[in-house]
């Protein structure tokens, strides 16, 4: 079994919301780029997605970047659909995944660099245009406007603009990711590529 397809075998097998043939969109989207830089992901729960990226990063030489500030979306709070209770550190009474998050990635630790921090704090510092933007982060309208604000003006033109969870339909889940599609669809900065699931994939064009 090669690399890729080790990494590929933990995704599959890793926790997490993705579903497998999305991951493996992903994954074919992040192998398919062809400009130089890291791939970047924005939201990585706990890790499913950022060993998809790996898989492709070991391919190609590059490192997978990820950031999260690792206290769960609003959706994963106490009271809500998708809360885990062991997923709390009962030390601060707060949601924790890190420590699961670094487990799942423990196959690529030497692909994937982990920033634990929110992303609009980390922005103003990143400077190397990605090759990849996986935008997966929280998903109220401010959160996925701030993230679209903070980071697709960095993709490298030519680079890969991924949002997962669209859902064009609002019986089908929210519409905050659906809304950065859209609004960088219609930008006309960007050329959409095939798609799986709810998982959009679109290429910079300027």
């Amino acid at each position: 079994m090669t690399r890729t397809e080790e990494l590929l075998a933990a995704a599959a097998a890793a926790p997490g919301f993705m579903p497998a043939d999305e991951g493996r969109a992903l994954y074919e989207a992040a192998r398919a780029v062809a400009v130089d830089g890291p791939l970047l992901e924005i939201g990585s729960w706990m890790g499913k997605s950022a060993l998809y990226l790996a898989a492709a990063a070991a391919e190609a030489g590059r490192v997978v970047v990820t950031v999260d500030h690792h206290r769960g979306s609003e959706e994963h709070q106490p009271g809500w659909e998708y809360h885990q209770p062991e997923l709390v550190d009962p030390a601060t009474g707060l949601l924790d995944t890190l420590p699961s998050f670094r487990r799942t990635v423990h196959p690529a630790e030497d692909l994937v660099v982990a920033v634990v921090g929110r992303s609009e704090v980390l922005a103003p510092l990143w400077s190397s245009p990605p090759a990849l933007l996986f935008l997966d982060g929280s998903h109220t309208e401010e959160s996925a406007r701030r993230d679209q604000d903070a980071w697709v003006g960095k993709l490298a033109v030519g680079g890969t603009l991924a949002v997962h969870d669209v859902f064009p339909d609002p019986a089908d889940g929210g519409q905050a990711p659906f809304g950065v599609y859209t609004r960088v669809l219609a930008s006309g900065d960007f050329t959409e590529l095939p798609g799986t699931g709810s998982l959009r994939v679109l290429r910079r064009d300027r």
